[in-house]
């Protein structure tokens, strides 16, 4: 695993809110969803569609291109056309910040 990076201040991310960052030059959708934050890849996994810019509710983000949808708690897709779920990074809250770390290559 590579070292938490931080992509974000704790109070830039409202409830219920999404955000792009980059990490190591990879996009990542941030959320935050009962007080907990999640980092998914930055683009849909059916044409690339940034997620950042889709909708969240209850947890579950749709894509703005053609409305696939993902459970953010697991990656899971919930409604096509997507067939790959999300991948998931692990975040951190440390002093106000969020980091997150990406898989080593």
């Amino acid at each position: 695993m590579s070292e938490f990076v931080a992509v974000a201040r704790w109070d830039e991310l409202g409830e219920g809110e999404l955000l792009g960052v980059e990490v190591e030059g990879e996009a990542i959708c941030l959320a935050k969803v009962d007080g907990a934050v999640y980092a998914c890849n930055g683009e849909c996994t059916h044409v690339g569609g940034r997620l950042y810019e889709g909708e969240l509710q209850d947890g579950v983000l749709t894509c703005p291109v053609h409305g696939a949808q993902f459970d953010l708690r697991t990656g899971k897709v919930l409604r096509g056309p997507a067939r790959q779920d999300l991948v998931l990074y692990p975040v951190r809250v440390e002093d106000g910040l969020i980091k997150v770390a990406l898989p080593p290559e």
